[in-house]
């Protein structure tokens, strides 16, 4: 059997799509070889569902495609090109340790970039070597794969890979190269990078790219352009309802980093909140608390704000006709957001229908839950149970009354207990991707080499509203320290 046939049998069936749009959006290049690459952890259910063949991309011939020393056939590589707003400061950017080998069409038909990160340098580097060490691709597998399993859009991990080489940042660390599997790569930044250095035909190209590849409901509509900004808008407004409904804190929300598809990209300094608090930051670089949980759905309107800008030349011949029309896209965000907000925080407190009063119940509760320091997790789990006696908050000021207050909102609707105790077990997570539990895989796998403590921390999180699994020791939360927790880019 040649090798090029083996590659074939893995199951990789590539279409090239966005290779197809101008050459300016893109560089052409393929991946630098690595020393002994190495398959850390292969995601099995998803190269199943993606068309792959498991037991190829098992072998040393998979692991060598995984890493980019081998293209299967089919793919193109290359670097997508982009721009972002970092901290709030433009620039231009583009894929400086990635390459989209191409689009995987799956035998149910569907599309899904493939796509290698840590593959090495290319022109959008700046600088930067192009590579990733161990520790924070196996953290972006370990997040993206529980919030797949919590329903909420995101990128996914196919693949994690030792390159047998070693990267350095501020000590020798093992190098890696993770394939991330999306709905595509297109993000609020590369309309950025179109728009400032594009030309009018090539936006309206990558619009229209973008309407047929993930709108294409929206069809030739006379107004398509203002439907894609008023769809985009909508599925962010349901994305980041989503992260705060399970304490979900991005890290940096830059708009590169911000997916048209709606997607959840780019797993950083990410983690998941324990004690309720509105101002949690675990980034080391976000001094300023730019991206706090509580800043999420602000500054998602102010991303959703600055690719509306990117638009304006093809929402209107006239220029302050274009800046109304998106204007008034804009702000229907946020009640778009707070609509799917307040349906989901009444769908964690068992509750079915709409009253007035409903609002007040939950900011009371949260209110409390804040002052208390209460496990953001932890409560919504003991009141699923009718277990008050289990959070910090009983026996608190005010609780007693708030619990009594609940208690007679939900008695008023038709729904049984039974139903509202289903409710609440489908809407609050038994476990989230607990920091330190989090860290503890991290360690066993990067510095002993032991990826079991990965893998059982996996097997949990796949199931994260089966409240029926025994699982005591992701319940219980990290001591109380001096020195916050942190997470870092992993650059």
């Amino acid at each position: 059997m040649t090798e090029e046939t083996e590659l074939n049998e893995t199951g990789w069936n590539f279409d090239n799509s966005y290779a197809r749009l101008p050459q300016s959006f893109f560089t052409r290049m393929s991946p630098p070889p690595v020393h002994s690459p190495q398959l850390n952890v292969l995601n099995e259910p998803l190269a199943i569902s993606l068309g792959l063949n498991v037991q190829a991309l098992l072998s040393d011939d998979g692991a060598a495609m995984l890493a980019g020393n081998e293209i299967p056939e089919g793919a193109l590589p290359l670097a997508q090109a982009y721009a972002g707003h970092q901290f709030g400061h433009f620039n231009r950017l583009g894929d400086g340790r990635a390459l989209l080998l191409g689009e995987q069409i799956t035998p149910t038909g569907e599309r899904f970039d493939i796509q290698l990160k840590g593959s090495g340098r290319t022109p959008y580097s700046r600088g930067g070597d192009g590579r990733a060490s161990l520790g924070p691709m196996l953290r972006e597998y370990i997040i993206s794969e529980a919030m797949h399993a919590l329903g909420i859009a995101t990128t996914r991990s196919l693949a994690v890979v030792t390159t047998g080489e070693p990267v350095y940042r501020e000590t020798e660390l093992p190098g890696a190269i993770l394939t991330r599997v999306a709905s595509s790569h297109l993000r609020v930044g590369t309309f950025q990078y179109v728009a400032q250095w594009g030309t009018a035909e090539e936006l309206r190209e990558l619009a229209d790219y973008t309407l047929q590849r993930h709108y294409p409901e929206v069809g030739d509509d006379e107004n398509r352009y203002l439907r894609l900004l008023q769809e985009v808008i909508k599925r962010q407004a349901e994305l980041i309802a989503k992260w705060q409904l399970v304490g979900f804190i991005h890290g940096v929300m830059n708009t590169d980093n911000m997916a048209i598809s709606g997607e959840t990209i780019d797993y950083g300094p990410c983690a998941f909140m324990d004690a309720y608090d509105p101002e949690t930051v675990f980034s080391s670089i976000d001094v300023h608390g730019r991206y706090a949980y509580g800043n999420q759905p602000r500054i998602a309107a102010w991303n959703l704000a600055r690719f509306a800008e990117t638009l304006l030349p093809l929402l209107h011949d006239n220029e302050e006709q274009a800046v109304k029309l998106a204007e008034d896209a804009l702000s229907g965000f946020a009640e778009l957001y707070h609509h799917n907000w307040l349906a989901g925080m009444r769908a964690k407190l068992g509750i079915f229908k709409e009253e007035a009063e409903d609002e007040a119940l939950i900011t009371d509760l949260l209110r409390m839950m804040q002052e208390q320091r209460a496990d953001y997790t932890n409560t919504f789990c003991a009141l699923t149970f009718d277990k008050p006696e289990d959070t910090i908050l009983f026996g608190s000021e005010g609780f007693a009354q708030w619990y009594e207050l609940w208690q007679e909102r939900l008695g008023r609707q038709p729904e049984s207990k039974a139903l509202s105790h289903q409710l609440m077990g489908s809407s609050n997570p038994a476990v989230i991707p607990r920091n330190l539990r989090v860290e503890e895989a991290l360690e066993a796998s990067v510095k002993q080499g032991d990826n079991s403590v990965m893998k059982q921390l996996l097997d949990i999180l796949s199931s994260p509203y089966d409240h029926s699994r025994d699982r005591p020791e992701h319940y219980t939360l990290p001591a109380v320290s001096t020195c916050p927790y942190q997470t870092f880019c992993g650059t």
